[in-house]
């Protein structure tokens, strides 16, 4: 099963524009997508509504997205937008 993995970078517009990168990939692709979040310290709506779109993709294509590197904060958010159980986290 391929993996393809996505380095995402802290600035808004980076951020935003990798998970839309990724959405696409997902939805040409099977397998697994890896997102590192090792340098993502906080999330804004903007980004929020991109993971969503990511989760979707990934559902729609029955490609596992892996979140790798979340810190507590990131996972708190996601945990509260109901978004984390949609994703599998990795260290």
């Amino acid at each position: 099963m391929p993996t393809d993995v996505v380095l995402l970078e802290p600035e808004r517009e980076r951020l935003v524009n990798a998970l839309q990168k990724a959405c696409e990939k997902l939805k040409a692709s099977q397998g697994e997508l890896v997102l590192d979040f090792a340098s993502v310290h906080r999330l804004d709506p903007g980004t929020l509504r991109a993971m969503e779109s990511v989760a979707d993709a990934g559902d729609g294509t029955g490609t596992k997205v892996t979140l790798r590197g979340v810190n507590v904060d990131v996972y708190k958010v996601l945990k509260l937008t109901k978004l984390a159980p949609r994703f599998t986290f990795q260290t």
